[in-house]
């Protein structure tokens, strides 16, 4: 590959590149979130809404955390911006001096934090993590907490390699990671379980992280990596990418302190609330990361070299058109989440063990947890806009300022929202409305705080809201067609009615915006037809 491309330099892409490296980033994250729901279906067939299940959601928390803070999007959003400088700048021993340093140092970081955690880990599920279930169920989630710790050494050499081969605009493999994680789980359900029960489970999330590095690797050889066995914190950019990870892991660490607060308030509303509040979380997180994670990825390395260029006029243009895109898909989205919770539940996990009553207490969680999924997509894609200008700080302060306002609105909301004995209808969903609210008043103090940030800002804001508001009234016809037929189709097999509904709204809802001339709606044909001629 020669180095005048922007792969090879990690240089800005026009916007027909930016729309068809979302459209890969968006179709790997739908296949992602797709294999995540079968993930889900296979757990929640196995073992229904009890004791084990919730355990196993529960001794996840520490892995995910340890990830998150030491290798997770922290390292990512600080990496990029520094090694595509480098990159821009020609400066390609730099560069990879840069990444043989850190992925060296997060190796020793991960293994002795894992270690840590591994001796702490019956504390932590006793007093912390869940607190309110009874010792039996304490001692095995702390037993499959210690299995899947060996996952934060595995992701944290993942997490780096997605960095590095999105810093040269390679989309693919990074964006099939996640799949291959999802399998790994899948098969541990499918092939683990019957002769090591929840166990299985565990170890499956062992060979899911393998397989979400091992899919990388051959991006690797594309971009002739130049690996050397550095380990010196003083090794060019390494203390800056320090200096921009920290707020950024002051700020992940703020979003997992909800989770935990969560998890530990779901322990003691009785047997299955922490599984209704986790698998309607991750229900909601499909379409949030096949809307924002897929328009963000794609965006933050382009942003990040414009903002290195200096070119902020085309920084401003390019966050307007993501903002915008985001806002088209995420509104009818949460129509339709709101909508449709049960029948979506009950198609995704009603089989074997998963009752109906299952199914009842998880969909009433998501449709709390739906309501904030406009401001879970707009804070992945703002907080990528002050990453790109290497402001880390910035969405620190929001997300604290939001953490703590989740955290008194769960305690608040727990207290007259859902019937403590009735668990299809338990308070967790005050847990999920508190985070909507917390998430949709991040996102407006981002976009406040960006407005003047960048300034000149105006003129995207205007066709930022000018769209937004044309999407929203065809979300709410969308929303009245949708009621109108699972209404007419009562009865008839909730996924024969979903199908249809999903695909009548659907098209509805294009159909009005291309009408009422919505940019993103316009630009689908011309998509459609481009791929065509392929």
């Amino acid at each position: 590959m020669t180095t005048d491309t922007p792969s090879a330099r990690g240089g800005a892409l026009s916007g027909r590149q930016i729309a068809r490296a979302t459209g890969i980033v968006m179709l790997a994250f739908v296949a992602s979130r797709v294999l995540g729901l079968v993930r889900n279906a296979a757990i929640a067939a196995a073992f229904g809404g009890g004791a084990e299940l919730d355990a196993f959601l529960a001794a996840q928390r520490l892995p995910e955390t340890l990830f998150v803070l030491v290798a997770g999007g922290a390292l990512g959003s600080s990496f990029i911006p520094v090694f595509s400088r480098f990159l821009n700048n020609d400066e390609h021993t730099r560069a990879w001096d840069l990444a043989s340093a850190v992925i060296n140092l997060l190796l020793v970081a991960s293994i002795a934090v894992t270690l840590l955690a591994f001796v702490l880990a019956p504390q932590i599920a006793a007093t912390i993590l869940v607190p309110g279930k009874p010792p039996a169920q304490q001692a095995l989630t702390a037993d499959l907490m210690r299995v899947m710790l060996v996952t934060v050494v595995i992701f944290g050499v993942s997490g780096l390699l997605m960095g590095i081969l999105n810093a040269h605009q390679h989309f693919l493999l990074p964006a099939l990671a996640p799949s291959m994680y999802n399998l790994g789980i899948i098969g541990g359900a499918l092939f683990l379980t019957g002769s090591m029960g929840v166990y299985g489970l565990a170890w499956g999330t062992v060979i899911g992280a393998a397989l979400h590095m091992a899919v990388q690797l051959p991006g690797l050889r594309a971009i002739a990596p130049r690996y050397r066995p550095l380990l010196n914190p003083r090794t060019a950019g390494v203390m800056e990418v320090l200096r921009l990870m920290g707020p950024r892991v002051l700020g992940l660490a703020i979003v997992q302190v909800n989770f935990w607060v969560n998890t530990a308030l779901a322990s003691t509303m009785g047997e299955a609330a922490i599984t209704a509040l986790t698998l309607s979380f991750q229900v909601m997180l499909m379409p949030q990361a096949i809307i924002a994670q897929s328009i963000a990825t794609a965006v933050f390395p382009t942003l990040s070299a414009h903002h290195a260029t200096g070119a902020m006029a085309a920084f401003r243009g390019t966050l307007g058109g993501a903002l915008r895109s985001v806002l088209y898909l995420a509104l009818p989205a949460t129509v339709g989440l709101a909508l449709l919770a049960t029948p979506v539940t009950a198609v995704l996990y009603e089989r074997l063990n998963w009752t109906p009553k299952d199914t009842a207490a998880t969909a009433w969680v998501l449709v709390f947890w739906g309501l904030g999924l406009v401001g879970h997509c707009l804070v992945e894609v703002l907080a990528r806009a002050f990453y790109a200008l290497e402001d880390t700080r910035t969405p620190v302060l929001v997300g604290g300022a939001a953490m703590l306002l989740n955290v008194a609105f769960s305690l608040t909301f727990i207290r007259f929202i859902g019937d403590p004995g009735d668990i299809t209808r338990t308070p967790a969903a005050g847990l999920a409305l508190a985070n909507s609210l917390a998430t949709a008043l991040e996102a407006a103090g981002l976009w406040a705080l960006l407005r003047r940030r960048l300034g000149g800002f105006a003129a995207e804001e205007r066709q930022v809201a000018g769209s937004a508001a044309r999407v929203a009234l065809a979300s709410l016809a969308m929303g009245v067609l949708l009621y109108a037929v699972m209404r007419a189709l009562a009865g008839w097999p909730e996924v024969v009615a979903l199908a249809a509904a999903m695909a009548l709204g659907g098209v509805a809802f294009w159909a009005i915006t291309y009408a009422l001339g919505v940019a993103e709606a316009r630009a689908v044909p011309g998509l459609v037809l481009a791929r065509l001629r392929r």
